[in-house]
């Protein structure tokens, strides 16, 4: 063969791929950059192992494909509602104020109305799949900061559709009529309506009768073929293969398959997305970066500062936090993969010419691989110096309690807590950052003030030094960090309890000065296997003892170190001590009719009985003269030789008890 086959480009692909990835792996930098290095080193403006440009464009146009179909089945309008609120309105806010500053940026530089907004499109996307991996691997996609970077990049991503039918209207020639533009338009929504409607007419139906075959292989290749047949239908009405292939996910994400389908897919698109970012650096010249180097350096630095600076006065004026804002506007601040999705996309339609392009992939290349650093670096540039914002100079609704619990965050566990204390009449104060909960907090009458923890001067403010008790509940490791280092600072005898989602960050925390951590992990799995030994009807006072013994040695247990010896001897030596039992007393019992005192088994036997059941209705604590009636069931205390013993004289030895 003269041209070198897909399967053996494939094979040097990946083969090249895996050394680079691994290594970035192992410095805890994004497989996207080793993708996007990979690429670089194998094109070929480089050594060439892939040398044929249409090649790589073949690369690249598979690899774009399964990408936005996983988009489209992440994304649904189900999960844009969810995005209500304030991070709507920051989302709207960066998508409308980024595309104008960067369309009002390229109009002065002499670009033409039509190619400066569309370089607006461009520089509005930001890296899902970066974001993603940092923020995970950093545990804070729950975070205040991480919550916002997801809403923002999902409302990014639904964004891509109206961009891309621009696109093409933007590319017209520029002597078009306006009756060329809206006929281009219908056609285009045409063509969408009719796919959209094929697919919700046919596909639910399908998978229906597909699922009830109970064949995963057939249930994957519907949703392979529907995603191609979608991607060629959209490109054989005039769309795009890009454009198809996301409304197909978006159909599917509207299903009650949806879960199922993403399951199934996400191996086939990490397989994919390594194609197509690796396709991204084989389109990068070596020489041309090289050449170049200060022109790029300054175009990506130009877009970085342009965005983090955008995003940072949307949070800072929906949020009135310094620290949030400064977080979320470089977790966004680089180019994404929807980018180089527009760009191809729009080199047919002369929106981008093959020199613009070239320079194109340079800048987002560049931006790309400084976005792992700049999410990594943003905590140390949080402390902002000069006049502090509203949120790090509270206004409390009530003067801040002496002796009081104070609570650092307003979700499921502060809510909680500040229901119980409010209920048993125990001073307590809030604090809160998001002004959302704020507000909850406000209607349910709660004492809450509106602050940013991590300063020393807020938590001073709301009375640190003179509380009883801080108990920390938010979602945030860093800001979590920080807060029981001060609080300790502030007020070195007082109890600090921690929530945290993850058992890493126990010894951590407790170095800081948290008294208590209590990591949501495994006290899920305490209570899990707690209700599983009921459930096997396993004596309360052991399954407490258990529970006890777990959290005392720091989850040790679930953890996979081992108890010192000692420990369990002296579990050991409790649950011999004492242990309960419960007996149904047969018709044949010595003790029926007979009263406690009669049967005397506290003096004969050491069991003592705490309470007893008749007719369903519980007897606590029942006096000496109660007398015993077949069919009660008595729960007795004592050990297992003294409760042997008093089954004996019960009559039955064991054989009628339960639990």
């Amino acid at each position: 063969m003269t041209e070198p086959s897909t399967l053996r480009d494939l094979v040097i692909l990946f083969a090249a791929a895996l050394p680079i990835v691994f290594l970035f792996h192992r410095l805890h930098v994004p497989s996207v950059v080793g993708f996007l290095i990979a690429g670089i080193v194998i094109g070929p403006h480089s050594i060439g192992l892939i040398a044929a440009p249409a090649v790589v464009d073949s690369l690249a146009e598979l690899g774009v494909v399964p990408l936005l179909f996983v988009v489209g089945l992440e994304l649904s309008f189900r999960q844009l509602a969810r995005q209500r609120g304030l991070i709507l309105i920051v989302g709207v806010l960066q998508v409308l104020v980024t595309l104008a500053v960067a369309a009002a940026g390229a109009r002065a530089l002499g670009v033409p109305a039509g190619q400066a907004l569309f370089a607006g499109f461009l520089i509005v996307h930001s890296s899902t799949v970066i974001v993603f991996a940092v923020l995970s691997e950093r545990i804070e996609l729950d975070s205040p900061h991480g919550r916002i970077a997801v809403g923002v990049l999902l409302i990014q991503d639904l964004c891509l559709v109206p961009m891309m039918l621009l696109t093409r209207l933007l590319g017209s020639p520029a002597d078009a009529s306006w009756t060329t533009f809206g006929a281009a338009l219908v056609k285009a929504g045409v063509a969408i309506a009719v796919i959209v409607l094929a697919a919700q007419l046919l596909m639910p139906a399908l998978l229906r009768q597909i699922v009830q075959l109970r064949s995963r292989e057939l249930f994957t290749g519907t949703i392979v073929l529907f995603c191609l047949g979608t991607a060629w239908l959209a490109a054989e009405l005039g769309l795009s293969l890009a454009l198809g292939a996301l409304i197909a996910g978006l159909v599917i994400s509207e299903s009650e398959y949806s879960h199922q389908a993403i399951a199934d897919i996400l191996p086939f698109r990490d397989a994919f997305n390594s194609i197509f970012f690796i396709s991204v650096g084989m389109l990068l010249r070596v020489d041309y970066l090289v050449t170049h180097l200060g022109e790029l350096l300054a175009g990506a630095l130009a877009i970085v500062v342009c965005k983090a600076l955008v995003v940072l006065v949307v949070v800072l004026v929906v949020y009135r936090s310094w620290r949030v804002a400064v977080l979320t506007a470089l977790s966004l601040a680089a180019l994404g993969e929807l980018s180089f999705v527009l760009a191809r996309f729009a080199l047919p339609w002369g929106l981008i010419d093959a020199a613009q392009y070239e320079s194109f992939i340079g800048v987002a290349v560049i931006t790309m691989l400084a976005s792992p650093f700049l999410i990594n670096v943003a905590p140390a540039l949080t402390h902002r110096p000069g006049r502090r914002s509203e949120a790090e100079s509270p206004a409390a609704a009530t003067p801040p309690a002496r002796n009081h619990v104070l609570i650092i965050g307003y979700g499921l566990n502060g809510e909680n807590l500040a229901t119980v204390l409010r209920q048993t009449g125990l001073p307590y104060v809030v604090l809160e950052l998001n002004p959302e909960r704020l507000a909850t907090a406000r209607r349910r009458g709660d004492p809450v003030v509106w602050g940013d923890a991590t300063r020393s001067q807020v938590l001073r403010e709301v009375g640190v030094a003179a509380a009883q008790v801080v108990v920390i509940a938010i979602s945030d490791p860093v800001a979590t960090r920080r807060i029981v280092a001060l609080a300790r600072q502030n007020n070195p005898q007082v109890p600090i309890i921690v929530r945290t989602r993850y058992v890493s960050e126990m010894e951590d925390l407790r170095r800081l000065g948290a008294t208590d951590v209590i990591p949501e992990e495994f006290e899920t799995s305490v209570e899990i296997f707690a209700r599983a030994l009921r459930l096997l009807r396993v004596p309360r006072n052991v399954i407490t003892l258990q529970v006890d013994l777990i959290r005392k040695q720091g989850y040790g247990m679930l953890r996979g170190l081992r108890l010192p010896p000692q420990t369990l001897d002296q579990l050991g030596d409790i649950l011999a001590a004492t242990t309960t039992e419960s007996f149904m007393v047969p018709k044949t019992s010595p003790a029926v009719g007979r009263t406690i005192r009669q049967l005397q088994l506290r003096r004969e036997t050491g069991v003592t009985i705490i309470a007893a059941v008749r007719n369903s209705q519980p007897i606590t604590n029942p006096p000496v003269d109660f007398e015993i009636h077949a069919g009660d069931i008595l729960v007795m205390v004592g050990s297992h030789a003294q409760l042997d013993a008093a089954l004996q004289r019960l009559g039955e030895a064991g054989e009628e008890s339960t639990g």
